[in-house]
Parts: C-alpha cells; sequence; structure tokens
C-alpha cells in the first residue's frame, strides 16, 4: 500500500496533500496525460468547477482501464489560467484525492491551447503488485 510521507520538522502541507508518497517495490504505475476540461463532443463548459470535474472523471476512467482509482493517485499536478480559481480547483480536487494524500503541485499558467482552457489536471498512480 502507498503511504504518505510527511515529516512533522518541515511546514505542514497548505491543503489535502502529502509532501510525499512511498510506493512500495514491485508496483505499476499509470502516468495519465494532461486532462483538460473538455466533453467528448468537444463541448467546454464556463466554469473551472465544471472544467476540473471533467478532469477528474476522465482521471479516473483511465485508472479503472487500469484496474486503479482515486485511491491509487501518488502525484497531482494541476495547471489553471486564474490564480483567483485556485481555491474553487482545489475544492473539486478534494471532492477525489483518498488516503494516502497524494504529492501535489499547482502551478498558474498563461493559457492552453485553445483560451476557453481554464484548468488541465495530470496524474500519477502505483498500485501494488
Amino acid at each position: 500500500m502507498n503511504k504518505s510521507v510527511v515529516p512533522p520538522d518541515i511546514r505542514a502541507p497548505f491543503g489535502r496533500y502529502s509532501h510525499g508518497v512511498e510506493v512500495p517495490a514491485g508496483s505499476r504505475f499509470v502516468y495519465t496525460s494532461g486532462q483538460l476540461g473538455v466533453r467528448a463532443d468537444d463541448s467546454v463548459p464556463e466554469t473551472i468547477e465544471e472544467q476540473a470535474e471533467i478532469c477528474f472523471q476522465a482521471i479516473g476512467r483511465i485508472l479503472a482501464a487500469a484496474d486503479m482509482d482515486y485511491g491509487d493517485i501518488v502525484r497531482l499536478s494541476a495547471f489553471v489560467t486564474q490564480r483567483e480559481d485556485m481555491r474553487r480547483y482545489m475544492a473539486v480536487r478534494d471532492l477525489y484525492v483518498r488516503d494516502p494524500l497524494p504529492a501535489s503541485t499547482l502551478f498558474i499558467v498563461s493559457g492552453f491551447t485553445r483560451p476557453e482552457f481554464l484548468v488541465e489536471v495530470e496524474a500519477v498512480a502505483a498500485k501494488a503488485g
């Protein structure tokens, strides 16, 4: 089982994430590409919350195809275009993260390939055996 690593002698995480995650030897890994907030019909919702939901639902489907789930995520990287959207993105992310909490990084970026995209999320998951 993956194990959260949060040393007591450094500042606690700012949110629901771990500073590190230890993965047992022999684990299988899945690395997702960045998932954008675009539906299968190529429509893009206007809010970051809806786009983040689409990102995490896509990640969930990728993990399921590899016999994994949100609890197997050991690392998340997220990219948002507006600093003021950070908390709204994190509120959606927090609906999907499971114990042990993944390591996580959030970037503020100037944009994506299409101007209507507000968020992109990529994940690394690991599962023993």
